[in-house]
């Protein structure tokens, strides 16, 4: 699949989606950026990020701190790779910040992720709502339970999402999450039990969650993927996924 570079309507569409999928506690919006207030460690939800690829206006850090620091939260932003924002980038150097988690942010569509499992192969159960066994699979070992019960809170208070299970055993080995907004389908929260990785389970959850896209009508979809995650990489190359573009993490120092 040869995926056209998005437009200028995608890209803000996706960034809004985005944070719509892991619902904050609160969005403002200033000068084209959308500000996320949440507590925890789901850095989409209390990073700041713009929604068009242009230069940002003087002053525009500035009241991004602002609102930050008026909340006593420490500022941070997601910030594409995109040359407009290189002058940003060497603001942020020179303000002590600090850049990490690169991030793909890829597209793709239901059908193409739907054929990533034969037609006949088994899919996930897709569900309204977690059950408990979705839930627990978060908090299982080899994840942070920490971050992972951010993770399902967040995930499980977005309006209209998705749950995708594979369940064995009465336990859920894998799942995954989809939500819906701004003329796109997205896929978050993935998740395979470390004991039962390499048995093609998630890629049961992919075609799963496009069965339920392509029935509410929804034919592109985004997820965003760690860039060093070589084995989801792989996985969503297989499904018909293109990274877009890539970002980082931007978090200010806290210095003494």
């Amino acid at each position: 699949m040869n995926t056209k570079p998005l437009g200028v309507p995608d890209i803000e569409a996706i960034e809004r989606a985005t944070i719509a999928a892991v619902s904050p506690d609160l969005t403002e919006e200033l000068d084209g950026w959308l500000l996320p207030f949440a507590s925890g460690t789901v850095k989409r939800a209390r990073s700041a990020v713009p929604l068009h690829r242009s230069e940002v206006e003087n002053g525009t850090l500035d009241r991004i701190e602002d609102r930050y620091d008026s909340r006593q939260v420490a500022p941070a932003l997601r910030l594409a790779d995109a040359p407009c924002f290189e002058g940003l980038r060497a603001e942020l150097e020179r303000r002590h910040y600090i850049d990490d988690s690169p991030t793909c942010v890829q597209a793709g569509s239901a059908q193409r992720m739907r054929q990533v499992v034969a037609p006949r192969g088994a899919l996930a159960d897709v569900d309204h709502a977690p059950d408990e066994a979705w839930s627990a699979l978060f908090l299982g070992e080899g994840f942070d339970p920490v971050d992972g019960a951010h993770r399902v809170r967040m995930l499980s208070r977005a309006k209209g999402s998705l749950y995708a299970s594979v369940r064995e055993g009465g336990r859920t080995v894998a799942a995954g999450a989809m939500a819906f907004g701004h003329g796109w389908a997205s896929v978050h929260g993935m998740r395979t039990d470390q004991a039962q990785r390499g048995r093609g389970l998630a890629a049961r959850v992919l075609a799963g969650l496009a069965q339920a896209a392509s029935a509410r009508g929804f034919e592109r979809v985004f997820l965003q993927v760690d860039a060093q995650n070589h084995a989801a990489l792989s996985l969503y190359r297989r499904a018909g996924f293109e990274t877009q573009w890539k970002y980082c993490y931007w978090q200010r120092q806290q210095w003494p």
